[in-house]
């Protein structure tokens, strides 16, 4: 196996989710762990008499005292909201300026003291107008009508990026105003998931439908990770929180959004906090051939009930990772009801009367194992069901690993089952043809700048990452590794810009054709912060001689210099030579997640392999052209680029190359088409992505 591999830092294209608080650090020899115990007799009904004598807590088999113990008392009737009377002409309440962030608590202070800790959180990028608008007048209803005394409500959306509208109050005026200051209509047109390219599909009248599972991979990895990021900022509350997330379901790609899925439900069960998600779509009744919102259908899906049962498949898919949220943190989905408040009501009723209990555990080992806990009446004549978290995991003090034990943590990690999202990436994976039966694989990797901790060396700064991954073919073999260490020093105007910046890692494999499936892991040495990516791939066989032979279509917002490069293996000048995004001493940096900025250029690449020649001058005829629509309406299309000449470098390949200036782009999805035609040959073909041009 041989490989190419180069770090890059490049500008952020999407603000994959707002600044996390960390999580306390605790720097005595003892811990102070916080538990939220739910009391309920034989008949459901909370017990609120309690004392701390009553209580035995054991963490992995060894009795614990006692230190901190509030009962938290909780009132469950609703107080509508008084009317407000107003003059005619006035205006509307304005919501005042918040400070955007959640206010915090010194460890184990309980800032709100019998109160029920409720988290509007609106996902704007996975709604249309109208559920949109449905959610909205949802949480006002619920406001006006369905508070208790009890309640304090925070509010957050995510559109863009993660937002706080509101910290956490009890003034209904307040949480009205900012309600109502919603942007609807805010990233509608990032909504939508993964459309199947078969041949069941909408007839548009073009040749084939936008594939945009790659595109989705990533649409979808920022909304579980953005969950993930509130679940961190809410978890310096040690109160119990109930988070209502309002959306229209979560497509899922495969086993790429699985990792983001595992990491989101864990952070949310340490932070102590439940998700409610409601599907926004309210009942929704589906004709067999979709709505008047969609062409008609194309093959014979509609008559054999095919493309009903996809259809009715992708909704339950949707719903199924709502499902996936609420079950494995302990609350409840809301969906196929039309009255969404209803849903906000099942998560308050959820929260009721608790104790919290703390305790400073005897094991100050920073291991980073979990430490099991167990709380028990003392009495053990009184019947009663406890509900509480059943565990925590210990911090990891990085700083004192040695070599050792910091390449058995990859091991373990690039092992595990459950992955480790601390570090959060993307990946693409592109193929390009080198022989009859070999094929290059590129491998590009994106870590956020913001996420990476740097030592200071004068006025700039470095760090270490390590990369460590595998190749496996449909049978489970190992097909190909790479392990990388790779050192970074960054000069003083870098390490300003980092937050705004990413790192990209590129590496590269040779295999031939088939099914694979790629783990990958990078780690950061500073504060030893770990992130897995897992993905499926296939490399097409790349033979036949009835259509036209392609590669991947790469598309990119950036070339840079190799020498840009902030830090690198050993050069290997053959292995550049090879890799089909080098030419001569620049590099297309492939845009990972395909979101573009209209200051920006769009740089496309694909590779036509053995077209057909003119029998007199053996040269080929391609006639190729980039085009851009939103919905069914072209609003771009390059003049036609005649290709006629092979590399110089590999013979029978065909570059295809486009540089198109987005500056007159709306911001929007759009799908990028580039139609390639072999006019000797008489064949065609018109593969497609999806992009997204932000404001």
């Amino acid at each position: 196996m041989k490989r190419n591999r180069a770090l890059f830092a490049v500008p952020l294209c999407f603000a994959l989710v707002a600044q996390q608080q960390e999580e306390p650090v605790f720097r005595s020899s003892t811990r102070l762990v916080v538990v939220d115990v739910l009391v309920k007799d034989k008949s459901g009904k909370e017990i609120t008499n309690l004392t701390k004598e009553d209580f035995v807590v054991i963490e992995d088999g060894k009795p614990q005292q006692i230190s901190i113990f509030e009962l938290q008392k909780l009132e469950s009737a609703p107080v509508p909201m008084a009317p407000v009377a107003t003059s005619p002409g006035a205006k509307p309440a304005v919501a005042q300026a918040q400070a955007k962030t959640i206010t915090s608590a010194s460890p184990g202070k309980i800032t709100y003291r019998d109160k029920r800790l409720m988290v509007l959180f609106f996902d704007m990028s996975s709604m249309q107008v109208p559920e949109q608008i449905r959610a909205q007048k949802a949480a006002e209803k619920f406001v006006k009508e369905q508070m208790t005394p009890a309640d304090m409500v925070a509010i957050l959306t995510f559109a863009s990026k993660l937002r706080v509208d509101q910290d956490f109050t009890a003034d209904r005026d307040q949480l009205l105003a900012m309600i109502g200051q919603l942007r609807v209509g805010d990233a509608a047109d990032l909504a939508g998931e993964a459309s199947t390219a078969d041949e069941n599909g909408e007839d548009t009248g073009a040749a084939f439908e936008a594939d945009e599972s790659e595109f989705n991979i990533f649409n979808t990895d920022r909304k579980l990770g953005a969950l993930e990021s509130a679940a961190k900022m809410l978890g310096a509350l040690p109160e119990k929180k109930a988070l209502v997330y309002f959306s229209s379901g979560v497509g899922k790609t495969g086993m790429e959004n699985q990792s983001q899925l595992r990491s989101t439900v864990n952070a949310a069960v340490r932070a102590n906090i439940s998700f409610y998600p409601v599907d926004a779509r309210g009942l929704v009744a589906m004709a067999p051939g979709g709505d008047a919102s969609k062409a008609a259908p194309r093959g014979t899906g509609l008559f054999s009930g095919q493309s009903q049962r996809q259809q009715r498949d992708k909704h339950a898919d949707q719903q199924e990772t709502l499902e996936t949220l609420a079950a494995d943190t302990g609350g409840k989905a809301f969906l196929d009801n039309n009255d969404l408040s209803v849903g906000i009501q099942q998560a308050q009723e959820d929260v009721r009367s608790y104790y919290v209990i703390g305790y400073y555990s005897g094991n100050s080992n920073p291991d980073g194992k979990f430490r099991r806990v167990q709380v028990r009446l003392a009495n053990k004549n009184l019947q009663a069901k406890l509900d509480y978290r059943s565990g925590y995991f210990a911090p990891k003090d990085f700083a004192k690993f040695n070599s050792s034990d910091k390449e058995r943590q990859l091991e373990e990690a690039l092992q595990l089952g459950d992955p480790v999202t601390d570090l959060p990436i993307a990946l693409e994976v592109n193929y390009f043809r080198l022989a009859k039966d070999r094929y290059f694989i590129p491998v590009a990797v994106k870590i956020p700048g913001s996420e990476v901790a740097l030592a200071k060396k004068g006025a700039g700064g470095n760090t270490e990452l390590d990369f460590i991954g595998q190749v496996r073919d449909s049978k489970g073999r190992l097909a190909a590794t790479v392990r990388d260490g790779i050192s970074v020093k960054l000069n003083a105007a870098d390490a300003e810009r980092l937050e705004s910046r990413n790192f990209q890692y590129d590496t590269g494999f040779t295999l031939t054709p088939g099914e694979y499936t790629l783990k990958f892991l990078a780690r950061e040495n500073q504060n030893g912060k770990l992130g897995t990516f897992e993905a499926k791939f296939t490399v097409p066989d790349l033979t036949a001689a009835d259509k036209m032979l392609v590669s991947s279509v790469v598309l990119a917002n950036q070339r840079e210099s190799l020498k840009a490069a902030v830090g690198g293996a050993a050069p290997k000048s053959k292995l550049l030579a090879r890799n089909p995004l080098v030419e001569g001493d620049q590099k297309l940096i492939p845009s990972i997640t395909r979101v573009f900025r209209p200051n920006q250029n769009l740089y496309l690449y694909a590779e036509v392999y053995d077209p057909a020649l003119d029998p007199n001058d053996k040269r080929a005829s391609l006639s190729t052209t980039v085009s851009f629509y939103r919905g069914r309406r072209k609003v771009f299309e390059s003049a036609p680029l005649r290709v006629a000449d092979a590399s110089e470098k590999r013979p029978g390949v065909y570059p295809v190359q486009f540089e198109v200036p987005l500056a007159d782009f709306k911001a929007g999805k759009y799908t990028c088409q580039v139609s390639v035609i072999d006019e000797i040959g008489k064949r065609f073909t018109f593969p497609r992505a999806s992009v997204v041009v932000l404001p």
